[in-house]
């Protein structure tokens, strides 16, 4: 494990793209979104995908050139068509269309899509403009169904934001309807480390903590039992169906990520500072609330995710040496 900068993280993964075609502006748009999932602590969705993009660029599954493009289907809806591009060009370029009409709300769905990375940047970012915001999509097939024990939903997170005071990270929840997101198993297998249980069924249907079992043909199973599978359902059909996807594990399936982006003003409804205040209020009392036995402190969506980026933009991102390799090796091919 090494400590790295952020802004070493950046130019190293820029100059990895930039390797395999990707145009300057474009990479600094993809690599930007990595470097900030590993600031916050999501490795998962930070630089080690930077392996997976280049190999999808070499494949053809990423056009580096392509730019995305917005359709105005009715007043408050849009559809972004993602031509094959980076996931990332075609969420922003969703954040963008929500926020040039924000007029009170606003249905952002995106075709043609790639992997997107972490959808509470997109949040996030609408929610600094006194918009609620929330953000969902479908994905390929490594979920087994509540009582199941075959692939059939994807890990189809979904992300929710609100704004607090002035100068305070929003409240953001940002997580996959599986019990861990599968990116997370290929951390944990990367630096060997087990998983807890009740995270993953193996190929034959039994409960393992080795998380290469899930890569042997084993299953990630739902949040929360038939709760988690109930929202990942209703995920599934919405994102994979509103954006042409399809459903992931029913023929029609194009292999993209069925992304869907919602916002709405504050203003058209209350007062955005007043929002804003009561909410604030409201995260003071739940960071007031006793700690439980085992606990030291409650604290507020989103508030161990800025911890984590104060914290690593002090100290550097820790950097598995394999990753660090990998990177270094996309350079030189």
């Amino acid at each position: 494990m090494r400590m790295v900068s952020g802004d070493e993280l950046l130019g190293v993964a820029v100059a990895a793209l930039r390797a395999v075609g990707v145009p300057e502006a474009s990479a600094t748009a993809v690599a930007g979104s990595l470097v900030r999932s590993n600031l916050v602590g999501h490795d998962s969705h930070g630089v080690r995908r930077l392996v997976q993009y280049a190999g999808d660029v070499r494949g053809g599954k990423v056009d580096p050139l392509a730019v995305p493009e917005a359709e105005r289907t009715r007043p408050g809806t849009v559809v972004v068509h993602g031509r094959r591009a980076f996931g990332q060009l075609a969420a922003g370029r969703a954040v963008t269309e929500l926020l040039d009409a924000r007029h009170g709300s606003g249905v952002a769905v995106i075709r043609d899509c790639n992997h997107v990375g972490r959808l509470g940047e997109y949040v996030a970012e609408l929610a600094g403009h006194d918009l609620v915001a929330m953000a969902f999509g479908n994905a390929d097939p490594t979920v087994a169904p509540f009582g199941g024990r075959e692939r059939r939903l994807g890990t189809n997170p979904l992300a929710w934001a609100v704004p607090r005071a002035k100068g305070k990270p929003p409240v953001v929840m940002d997580w996959a309807t599986s019990v861990v997101a599968e990116g997370k198993l290929a951390v944990a297998r990367d630096r060997r480390e087990p998983v807890a249980e009740g995270l993953v069924l193996d190929a034959d249907g039994r409960a393992t903590t080795d998380p290469g079992d899930f890569y042997r043909g084993g299953v990630l199973l739902p949040f929360g039992g038939h709760k988690g599978y109930g929202l990942s359902v209703l995920i599934e059909i919405v994102g994979g169906l509103l954006t042409g996807t399809g459903i992931g594990s029913m023929p029609g399936y194009t292999g993209d990520f069925g992304t869907v982006l919602v916002a709405f003003a504050i203003d058209a409804f209350q007062p955005a500072d007043e929002f804003r205040a009561h909410t604030e209020e409201f995260c003071r009392a739940l960071n007031e609330t006793p700690p439980a036995q085992g606990h030291h402190e409650v604290l507020v969506p989103g508030e161990p995710e800025e911890r984590t980026r104060v914290q690593r933009e002090r100290d550097g991102i820790p950097i598995p040496d394999s990753t660090w390799q990998e990177l270094h090796a996309l350079h030189e091919e």
